[in-house]
């Protein structure tokens, strides 16, 4: 008999449409992994995203190649070694920490490794944190308009894609004037881009510019003037990529599908700082459970972006809770 069971499915979930330089979507699919172990279920899930090469068909299949090793008890440490990054070892190494938690009868974060992590003092528990929340891209207008409605949350970050991004800012911040900004180009901006807006955008209150080009050209922010702290997304997925990154990003932003789940999350965000980088954690289209591990990362990060279950229709049953922009740690019923 094998020490554990294994489950693993995918689910489909509707979310008001949101649009980035890439694209649009308005539903998004995860992959969910459940272990059965003594009584206990755990689980944990992902999102495998197409810009990475990943599909839902894809990440199910690289979990099932290492279904006799999940069920006959590998370590976190030894899917590490042995898994790729990516959503497929996110959900299962996020599984792993819940079934870990259940059967020691503990919160994840009294467990050592993350306790130590944290900083937290005995029967203490992570504290609230307070997310960004993501203005999708559009026409000045609109998103002048949405950020009325959203004018007394205290951070924003906007989506932005290239041409008219100044327009859309000015907008944003005539009608947010007290909220802090953040923006995020998505790979979308061009070395021009970059030298107009940046100086204006110094003047309007951005606080920080994530990833304003792509990935496999962002060697010029070595030769560029850095009044704004920028911030690696796309050019940051685990601890192997700090190296490249020194010279050219202040933050990283960790996301637990990029790094492959959160052992990987929690050694990057410890490496990040020795480095001198700040950290940054986010997200990808996600409900309360793929977010629920990410609070964790969360306690060191300078920014916060885990909006995503803002935007569902339906979450999970027993969901995160939200009061305006902030985020309560989960539940045992949810995660951890």
């Amino acid at each position: 008999m094998p020490e554990k069971i294994l489950n693993v499915y995918s689910e489909n979930w509707s979310e008001e449409p949101f649009a980035i330089s890439r694209g649009i979507e308005d539903n998004f699919d995860v992959v969910v992994v459940e272990l059965e172990q003594n009584g206990f279920k755990a689980w944990g899930e992902a999102t495998p995203t197409e810009h990475y090469n990943e599909s839902i068909s894809q990440t199910e299949n690289l979990i099932e190649e290492f279904r006799s090793q999940i069920e006959n008890g590998i370590t976190r440490s030894e899917l590490q070694q042995k898994m790729p990054i990516g959503a497929a070892r996110n959900a299962v190494d996020c599984a792993l920490w819940d079934l870990e938690a259940k059967l020691a009868g503990k919160r994840v974060w009294e467990l050592p490794e993350i306790s130590l992590h944290l900083g937290l003092e005995t029967n203490s528990s992570p504290r609230n944190v307070t997310t960004v929340y993501s203005l999708g891209v559009d026409t000045p207008k609109r998103m002048g308009e949405i950020a009325l409605k959203n004018a007394k949350r205290p951070i924003l970050k906007i989506k932005l894609t290239g041409d008219g991004d100044l327009e859309r800012l000015i907008e944003i911040r005539n009608n947010a004037p007290d909220s802090r900004l953040v923006i995020d180009a998505n790979e979308g901006w061009t070395e021009e881009h970059y030298k107009s807006y940046v100086p204006k955008f110094k003047q309007l209150g951005v606080e920080m510019i994530e990833q304003p080009f792509p990935a496999d050209n962002d060697s010029i922010l070595k030769n560029l003037d850095h009044p704004i702290p920028v911030c690696a997304d796309e050019s940051c997925h685990d601890t192997a990529d700090l190296e490249r990154l020194i010279g050219l990003y202040e933050f990283i932003n960790i996301k637990l599908d990029k790094t492959g789940g959160l052992t990987e999350a929690l050694r990057l965000q410890s490496a990040a700082e020795v480095k001198g980088f700040q950290t940054m954690i986010g997200c990808m289209s996600a409900t309360s459970l793929g977010i629920a591990p990410a609070i964790l990362i969360a306690q060191r990060a300078k920014i916060i972006d885990l909006d995503a279950p803002l935007y569902l229709f339906n979450d999970r049953s027993s969901p995160l809770k939200y009061n305006g922009s902030i985020v309560f740690p989960p539940s045992p019923e949810l995660w951890g």
